[in-house]
């Protein structure tokens, strides 16, 4: 096991110890109402919810220094282009639908993540996944599309403002009709169902029996 595939590795098992903490604190809290995790000063922004954010950024650093990594020393592997897009899917499609009820950990957290774009997110990975799954058996590469890359940055986004309730632009949330972090949770989504429907209709034909074989990269 090279070192970006190591990287890459000790990510999954940095998220895996992530959501198993995150479990821990449920029942903590499911057993002690009075177990309440504070806000830093008043920021708005939960300790804990500013623990994870902390986390997800170098998480996602890693997510791009192990792919750097990979090409610069001519070390991309199998093993390594599996786990890649299994961390950074366990990454986002974790965070998302803990975001989806922040107070079940934070009762004085105001911000969350909208339940129907939760679902359209998970969805899209699904559907896509199978189809570069189905693509790959036949020999076709599928490419990012413009959608695809701009739903990744934007979802980043989404998630770091939803971490940290809104800051800094909660202070004047109030005056706007929709909420900076919304934006682009609805951002994310449109670009997400965009570049899902590409994909799909694009590479429809690999889904039919006997069709293979077009090149392309992949992300």
């Amino acid at each position: 096991m090279n070192t970006p595939t190591k990287i890459t590795f000790s990510r999954i098992i940095a998220i895996v110890v992530m959501i198993l903490t995150l479990v821990v604190l449920y029942f903590v809290r499911l057993f002690n109402h009075d177990f309440v995790i504070p806000n830093i000063g008043n920021t708005g922004i939960n300790w804990l919810y500013f623990g994870l954010f902390i986390f997800f950024v170098l998480a996602s650093f890693t997510d791009f220094l192990d792919g750097y990594l990979a090409r610069k020393n001519h070390q991309v592997t199998d093993l390594g282009k599996f786990l890649d897009p299994v961390a950074d899917k366990l990454l986002v499609n974790s965070m998302v639908i803990f975001l989806i009820v922040p107070q079940a950990y934070a009762h004085n957290n105001q911000m969350d993540f909208s339940l129907w774009c939760a679902i359209l997110l998970v969805a899209r990975d699904i559907v896509v996944d199978a189809l570069r799954f189905i693509a790959a058996q036949k020999g076709v590469v599928i490419a990012a599309n413009i959608f695809g890359k701009a739903k990744t940055v934007l979802e980043m986004i989404a998630v770091s403002l939803v971490l940290l309730n809104g800051w800094p632009f909660i202070y004047f949330d109030a005056e706007w009709p929709v909420r900076i972090a919304d934006i682009f949770v609805y951002l994310c989504t449109a670009a997400s169902v965009i570049s899902g429907v590409i994909y799909m209709v694009r590479y429809a034909y690999v889904l039919k029996e006997g069709k293979k074989d077009e090149g392309g990269t992949t992300k």
